[in-house]
């Protein structure tokens, strides 16, 4: 949901076989947020999709079942925030189980920021200030870290947790989205053209990053997706 610029939201639409697909936003990151539930309404609009979402700060949640409501979804759409907030309420609830339950199902799965590092194993989180390792849900067996820039604080923060044993895994600069079917990595695309996303490992105190091919969803090209079945877990974070 960047402003103005919609290839992301675009693309995770054209992964869902269903001409008007079911989109259900989590805003639980940002405590359920009104300004970023409004954003998600614009950014998924009625003429395109059948959008709700799922208040777990509000006395109003939403659907009185939400368990069949997230399952009978197309796409799972989880906002930024922090990580940390939304993996306590999600396990207070039982939202996580069911998360999974979806992602077997084939349900989309996607995110950006702290919807990102939700879906890993291991996450970097620096909402609350000093970046930190958080257990994530562990669909995606990698570490995951968000908001990249090689050579930033954050950048060479996540080196250092890699070094003290932080499993490998993915970083993406903001506006590129790491795309996992199951839990392989199938592309990485981007919103902006310089946008890229890494692949990370230490090896003992040296630090391996690759850069990834990426490709661009402005150019028609890379825009194309394969509309896959229902029954082929998607995951698509994004910082």
């Amino acid at each position: 949901m960047e402003s103005g610029n919609p290839l992301l939201d675009d693309y995770v639409l054209g992964l869902c076989t269903r001409e008007r697909p079911r989109v259900c936003f989590l805003p639980s990151a940002s405590g359920d947020a009104d300004h970023y539930i409004v954003r998600f309404y614009r950014a998924f609009p009625a003429d395109r999709c059948e959008a709700s979402h799922i208040s777990l700060f509000r006395r109003e949640q939403g659907p009185d079942d939400l368990r069949t409501h997230l399952l009978e979804q197309d796409v799972i759409y989880v906002g930024g925030g922090s990580v940390i907030s939304l993996l306590g309420v999600w396990r207070a609830h039982g939202i996580d189980a069911i998360l999974r339950e979806a992602w077997e199902a084939g349900v989309v799965l996607c995110g950006l920021s702290a919807g990102s590092l939700c879906w890993f194993d291991e996450a970097v989180s620096g909402f609350h200030g000093e970046t930190r390792r958080v257990e994530g849900l562990g669909l995606l067996p990698f570490s995951n870290c968000v908001h990249y820039a090689p050579g930033s604080e954050r950048g060479l923060a996540y080196h250092d947790l890699l070094r003290a044993g932080m499993r490998a895994g993915y970083a993406a600069e903001d506006g590129a989205a790491l795309h996992f079917v199951g839990t392989e990595l199938s592309r990485v695309v981007a919103s902006r053209p310089a946008a890229r996303g890494y692949r990370i490992a230490a090896d003992g105190e040296r630090v391996m990053e690759m850069r990834l091919a990426t490709a661009f969803l402005g150019d028609a090209a890379a825009a194309n997706v394969t509309r896959l079945p229902r029954a082929t877990s998607n995951s698509l974070s994004a910082a």
